[in-house]
């Protein structure tokens, strides 16, 4: 796998932000990406120094789907599952594409 596939795009939510203050940082990652694949892609794409990677397999939730014709029923839809990364970097370095 390339390193730009393992990165698909980083996860801006206000309790990631929050855990930037700890040098870590949140990634939507492939789903067969493995943490040493993380790791060298996170390294070469920003310049930094990993300290460790977090990995989380994210379920599909499930969803009602409507149709607008007349007198159809609901269908149920499921979403697809997904792979999250926290990456922790070395003290005193920072992604400035990720800072919110």
């Amino acid at each position: 796998m390339e390193i730009t596939e393992v990165l698909r795009h980083g996860i801006v939510t206000e309790k990631s932000t929050m855990q930037q203050g700890q040098n870590k940082y949140t990634f939507k990652v492939a789903l067969e990406a493995n943490k040493i694949d993380i790791r060298r892609a996170v390294e070469a794409m920003f310049n930094v120094n990993v300290v460790s990677v977090n990995t989380m397999r994210m379920p599909g939730k499930s969803r009602m789907m409507y149709r607008r014709r007349r007198g159809s029923a609901p269908r149920l839809k499921e979403a697809r599952e997904w792979k999250k990364a926290v990456v922790t970097l070395r003290e005193g370095q920072t992604i400035d594409a990720l800072k919110a």
